[in-house]
């Protein structure tokens, strides 16, 4: 059939028509917020180069979390900035760390939200990087001995899932034998499967005091030129058991989400990160895009590429639209 008798316009009329007709969705329950805590006592900070993002110390991040519950947001993702850096990051198996801490609090005062725990090292070392450091360069299997401390600590201090994120070989694998050894089969997995060695992490970078002290990380975040690697990468993931992979950064990457969601039955997170939040917010506020709009289609078109939920520092301002009614 063609024009005349074809005419899909008729099908866009009107905006009752299109909501009939529309294909992506977004609900709050693709959502999961970031959140960022930090030593100190009384401490809400706003990160400059992420606008109304903030830093909270432990005593201040249990009213953050009320917030995100209360807007009907499922799920946190929690990043830490300790007071106590070494070269290896001992902080992170700490009972005393940050994370600890704070999931503590949070369990104990909003036990209805569900926390994922960032599993990584490079906010908790004097050199910034994602692992033990031999030579110039991260020793990975020495690095995924501590990766199986942090890992039992977290889920002790009340961790409902983890999200392993150096992009360690045989991380996965590694976490998966430590939890079921000490009794914790029912601790999911959100693997870090395909994280990129992207520029758009600077403001993440300031945010959790991680940037590296020397180098970068292309030795072991994937080249951004590469999209069967990543299919490898996540398979391996599944192999070793992941419950959900995770392809990183979003935006700049719906290919390879959309690949990914092709090869697995897994669920398939993406990340929506924090330079691509900082260009949308900056231009919203130079007037130079709908700030709103943008938002909006950014996370229509990461969840029409495949994602089934989405880590997004949007995820506030993207519920209360959807709260109503608006989108």
């Amino acid at each position: 059939m063609e024009f005349p008798k074809l005419r899909p316009r008729r099908l866009r009329a009107n905006e009752n028509i299109r909501r009939l007709v529309r294909e992506t969705k977004l609900s709050l329950d693709d959502l999961i917020y970031p959140i960022f805590v930090r030593y100190g006592e009384k401490i809400v900070e706003e990160i400059p180069s992420m606008p109304g993002v903030f830093r909270y110390s432990v005593d201040k991040v249990v009213d953050a979390v009320k917030e995100v519950r209360d807007l009907g947001i499922p799920a946190i993702i929690l990043f830490g900035i300790p007071e106590h850096k070494d070269e290896v990051g001992s902080d992170t198996w700490n009972e005393q760390g940050i994370i600890q801490k704070a999931l503590r609090e949070i369990k104990k005062h909003v036990p209805d939200i569900y926390v994922i725990t960032d599993v990584c090292f490079c906010e908790y070392t004097t050199h910034g990087h994602c692992g033990v450091i031999r030579g110039n360069t991260v020793d990975n299997d020495l690095t995924l001995e501590n990766l199986k401390k942090q890992a039992i600590s977290h889920v002790e201090s009340g961790a409902d899932m983890l999200a392993p994120s150096g992009m360690m070989d045989g991380m996965v694998q590694a976490i998966r034998s430590a939890l079921d050894e000490s009794g914790y089969y029912h601790i999911p997995i959100m693997a870090y499967s395909a994280k990129f060695a992207s520029s758009f992490y600077g403001p993440f970078r300031e945010a959790a005091e991680s940037a590296p002290a020397f180098g970068d990380r292309r030795s072991y975040q994937m080249d951004p030129a590469n999209a069967r690697e990543a299919i490898k990468e996540v398979l391996l993931d599944v192999k070793e058991g992941a419950d959900i992979i995770m392809v990183k950064p979003a935006l700049a990457y719906l290919d390879i989400i959309a690949k990914v969601k092709e090869v697995t039955l897994l669920p398939v997170c993406a990340y929506n990160v924090s330079g691509e939040y900082a260009m949308i917010k900056a231009g919203g506020r130079l007037g130079w895009i709908d700030e709103e709009k943008v938002m909006v289609e950014t996370l229509l078109s990461i969840k029409r590429a495949g994602a089934d939920m989405i880590i997004t520092y949007f995820a506030k301002d993207i519920a209360k639209l959807i709260n109503k009614g608006l989108i």
